[in-house]
C-alpha cells in the first residue's frame, strides 16, 4: 500500500500531467520534492517546444538543480506519472536522485523495470531507490484516454 505522503505528491504529478493534456502533449506530469517542499514542477512539452528533450523530469530536474543551486539532486525524490525513458532514468543517475515514485510502467520505452533497469544498474556510481504503482490505476487512465482521444482525431479508430 503506498504511502500516503506518495499519493498526494502523486496527485500534484497527475496535476501537472493535465497541464500536458490542455497544450497538445501527451499527459506526463512530475513533482521533485526536497524536505517536503517542492522544489520542481513540470508537464511534458515535447510538442509545444519541439524539444525531443522537453521530458517532464528533464525541465523538474532544471528546475530542482537551480533550486539548490547544484547539478546533485541530492536527498530528493522525484514524483512522476510514468516509468522514465531511458533519457530520463539517466538523468536521474547523474544527478544523484535519492528516491523514484512513478505510476505506471510504459512497456515500450520503460527504463526502470519495463525494459531495462538504469537506475539500479550495478555497474553505475549511483542507485535510486524505486517505489512503482503509486496511483497506476489513474496514471494509465489518463494515458489510454488521451492516446484513444487522438486516434478519434486522426480518424484512426481501431
Amino acid at each position: 500500500m503506498p504511502e500516503e505522503i506518495d499519493i498526494r505528491y502523486m496527485k500534484l504529478a497527475i496535476d501537472q500531467a493535465f497541464i500536458a493534456e490542455e497544450n497538445g502533449d501527451v499527459p506526463i506530469g512530475c513533482i521533485i520534492v526536497h524536505e517536503n517542499q517542492v522544489i520542481g514542477r513540470a508537464y511534458n512539452q515535447r510538442e509545444q517546444l519541439q524539444d525531443p528533450t522537453a521530458h517532464a523530469e528533464i525541465i523538474a530536474l532544471t528546475q530542482a538543480a537551480a533550486f539548490l543551486e547544484s547539478w546533485r539532486i541530492l536527498d530528493c525524490t522525484m514524483y512522476v506519472t510514468l516509468e522514465p525513458c531511458c533519457m530520463c532514468a539517466g538523468a536521474l543517475v547523474l544527478a544523484r536522485m535519492k528516491r523514484l515514485v512513478y505510476g505506471c510502467d510504459d512497456p515500450k520505452t520503460g527504463a526502470v523495470k519495463s525494459l531495462y533497469n538504469i537506475v539500479q544498474d550495478e555497474r553505475l556510481n549511483h542507485k535510486v531507490e524505486v517505489t512503482s504503482g503509486v496511483m497506476a490505476e489513474e496514471c494509465t487512465t489518463l494515458l489510454q484516454t488521451f492516446f484513444k482521444r487522438r486516434r478519434i482525431e486522426n480518424n484512426q479508430i481501431e
